[in-house]
């Protein structure tokens, strides 16, 4: 009877650990993007200094209107089919969730390949990122926010692999979870970045 009594209390005991570990990883999170948006307000307040600082060279009056609509218009289609991947995840529809996660990274990758596009083609009409402090800005901004969409897209295909393996658990549901927020989180950036860089600098 005290054995049963022990090892009910060990069980309980090592729940309460796998739900502190849980919330401690939740609270982690939540910390990596109040210091993620400490970082992108460094780097939006840099470009609002040295926007004016062409140095007479490649301006904001210069952006392709075409491509950069069309990035925000993929990323934010990619911010709803995870939000879908979510609610397939609540249902618990395995090859639902991750059918719309492989569309999420397929959209994300799109959106990658354009940004990726639209720098060559600055850089081959002379508009490097050391060309005038302007493009430095502009360059280490959106290069900045490119960088966290490729982590979430390598993320995601990591959480991809593991459903298939694992299927949906506590611990995938949680990593789920996070990865969606963080998608939204991304989100989020590229329409100040699209407003404030893009939308402000053409009119």
């Amino acid at each position: 009877m005290s054995q049963s009594v022990s090892a009910q209390a060990s069980g309980h005991g090592h729940d309460h650990g796998h739900v502190d570990q849980g919330q401690l990883k939740i609270l982690g999170f939540w910390i990596f993007l109040v210091t993620d948006c400490l970082l992108f307000s460094t780097f939006f307040a840099a470009y609002a200094v040295l926007h004016e600082h062409t140095d007479g060279g490649f301006t904001a009056h210069d952006f392709d209107v075409t491509g950069f609509i069309l990035e925000t218009f993929i990323l934010l289609i990619s911010s709803f089919t995870s939000g879908l991947a979510v609610l397939a995840m609540h249902k618990g529809k395995k090859n639902s969730l991750i059918g719309w996660l492989i569309l999420t990274v397929l959209l994300g990758a799109a959106f990658i390949a354009l940004e990726i596009n639209e720098f060559t083609n600055m850089v081959h009409e002379g508009a490097s990122i050391s060309r005038s402090a302007f493009l430095t800005s502009f360059f280490s901004l959106v290069g900045l926010h490119g960088a966290h969409v490729s982590f979430g897209i390598m993320w995601m295909i990591g959480l991809i692999i593991q459903l298939a393996q694992r299927g949906i658990t506590t611990v995938t549901k949680g990593k789920i979870s996070i990865i969606s927020l963080y998608w939204h989180f991304l989100d989020a950036v590229w329409i100040f970045i699209f407003t404030v860089v893009y939308l402000m600098g053409v009119m």
